[in-house]
C-alpha cells in the first residue's frame, strides 16, 4: 500500500530494510541490527516483554529456534517522516510444525536515514 505522500523511493527502501529485519532475525545478524536500529529502539516480544535495544541485540544474538521465517502481505505507510510496516509471518518450528505471527514496525527517518524505532511482535496459529 503507498500513501499518497510518500515517495517510491522511500518505500523501495522501507521494503529493503524490512527484507533486511526479517533475514537478520533469521539469521541473528547482529551487526546489521546494529546498523538500522534507531538509540531509542523499543521492541515488545510474544510474550509480552518490553525491551530496549542494547536487550533486543543480546535477544538477536542467540540463535533462533525456528526456521523458514518469511514475511507476507507486507503493508507499508509513509507519513512524512515516519513509516509503520504490518506485516504477517510464517515460519517452520524446530519440531517441524508451521508457525505464525504478526509484526509492526515503526520507522523514522533522521538525517536522510530510516531506522527503526519500535517493534511489536506476535504468534499463535491465529495469526
Amino acid at each position: 500500500m503507498l500513501t499518497a505522500t510518500a515517495a517510491k523511493s522511500d518505500v523501495d527502501m522501507l521494503r529493503e530494510l524490512n527484507a533486511d529485519y526479517i533475514r537478520s532475525v533469521q539469521t541473528s545478524d547482529v551487526t546489521r541490527f546494529d546498523q538500522i536500529l534507531a538509540d531509542d529502539f523499543f521492541c515488545t516480544n510474544p510474550d509480552g516483554s518490553f525491551i530496549d535495544r542494547e536487550n533486543f541485540l543480546k535477544q538477536t544474538a542467540r540463535p533462533v529456534a525456528i526456521s523458514e521465517l518469511a514475511a507476507h502481505d507486507v503493508m507499508i505507510r509513509v507519513m512524512g517522516d515516519c513509516a509503520i510496516i504490518h506485516a504477517r509471518t510464517s515460519y517452520r518450528l524446530s519440531d517441524g510444525r508451521a508457525g505464525a505471527g504478526r509484526y509492526t514496525d515503526i520507522w523514522a527517518r533522521s538525517n536522510g536515514r530510516w531506522l527503526a524505532v519500535a517493534a511489536h511482535v506476535t504468534r499463535g496459529s491465529g495469526a
